[in-house]
């Protein structure tokens, strides 16, 4: 393995206006917590999307040093990163195969995930024999292999390490489509019944059926997304962004902020401006208008309300209730953490936390903690 990550990456701390911090330690301890919990199943970590935009080459050495050895990626040149980083982990792909990707998986040790019966004669013939992995699908229409041509895969000259299945609703652990999920499984791999199973992404950890199979592929859970959504989050939070005050202004009640002058002022308001927009991967739709509440900051300890659109650089913040005795010059706005989570702004913005973890921007200096 490679040496670990430097503590900053990105832009220097004097040429951005935001600062993302990444907590490694909360990430390694969000695996072993899982692991534990499935134990004794396998915890892989689900790396795709850049680490779900923490960064891979910050993330998969944390992760090995956790103990992690199996990782999933959902494109070769993921995949490629991933295997720079360690000679020896299993490194699975999840989009399936492409023809042009034969040789790179068998050349990088990387394990294509085969979604069909294509797929299957594809690496039959060009794998040499490789370890690969076979999806099966039971409800997602995405991508996977269909129960009629299992039969055919399975006669092929394969040497599968893995057969898995996605869920389509495991954060809602009263869906009935999760029981009928795991007894379409069930029956689909009693075809392969010498072959590790794998079943549960992050939320279907903590499904009552325990549906953990030999593996399990946890991935948002990991970077401090709640698994359990309308319960306690058992997660750490893994990432911090913070924004010093550009700018501050007082307005009197009846001004307009933003673009189209959206966001009207109810009475005598004092406003701070942030160097962070939607070029920065802040969603626009948490903007806030007379019609409906935005985003929020914590400034020197209170929660602050956004106020008007987001710009493409720029959002302002509605900092009235915050005493004037409590900001100085070194004040910062924070939009991410402790107290507002990736879950809390997706909401705000009425997304999900997966998109703000996996647009945050490259404008901002990052800098990595391991504790």
């Amino acid at each position: 393995m490679t040496a670990p990550p430097p503590p900053t990456s990105g832009p220097q701390a004097g040429d951005a206006q935001a600062v993302l911090t990444i907590d490694l330690g909360a990430l390694a301890h969000n695996w072993r917590q899982l692991a534990m919990r499935v134990a004794p199943a396998t915890c892989a970590a689900v790396v795709k999307a850049d680490a779900y935009g923490i960064g891979i080459e910050a993330a998969v050495p944390a992760l090995i040093s956790a103990g992690c050895k199996v990782f999933f990626v959902a494109q070769v040149s993921e995949g490629r990163r991933v295997r720079a980083l360690d000679p020896q982990v299993e490194i699975y792909v999840l989009n399936g195969l492409l023809p042009g990707a034969v040789e790179i998986c068998r050349d990088l040790k990387l394990r294509p995930v085969l979604g069909s019966l294509a797929d299957a004669r594809l690496w039959a013939a060009g794998g040499r024999g490789a370890p690969c992995a076979l999806h099966f699908d039971t409800g997602m229409n995405r991508l996977g292999a269909d129960p009629e041509e299992i039969p055919a895969i399975a006669a092929l000259p394969l040497h599968p390490s893995l057969v898995m299945t996605h869920f389509v609703a495991s954060e809602n652990a009263d869906d009935p489509l999760n029981a009928l999920q795991i007894e379409r499984f069930e029956r689909m791999r009693s075809m392969l019944p010498a072959v590790r199973a794998s079943l549960s992404n992050s939320s279907a950890i903590f499904l009552p059926e325990r549906p953990f199979g030999d593996l399990v592929r946890p991935g948002y859970a990991l970077y401090g997304g709640n698994p359990t959504p309308g319960f306690d989050n058992p997660m750490r939070p893994v990432v911090r962004l913070d924004a010093p005050i550009l700018q501050m202004r007082v307005i009197e009640a009846g001004q307009k902020v933003g673009y189209n002058a959206q966001w009207t002022a109810k009475r005598r308001t004092r406003l701070a401006t942030i160097g962070i927009g939607y070029a920065d991967g802040l969603p626009r739709q948490a903007m806030a208008t007379d019609a409906r509440d935005g985003g929020e900051a914590i400034v020197a300890g209170h929660r602050c309300s956004f106020a008007g659109r987001i710009s493409m650089d720029l959002t302002v913040i509605d900092i009235t209730d915050v005493p004037e005795a409590e900001i100085g010059p070194e004040t910062q706005a924070c939009l991410l953490g402790p107290e507002i989570s990736i879950d809390d702004l997706g909401a705000k913005a009425g997304t999900i936390g997966y998109e703000i973890l996996t647009r945050l921007g490259q404008r901002y200096h990052r800098i990595y903690v391991r504790e």
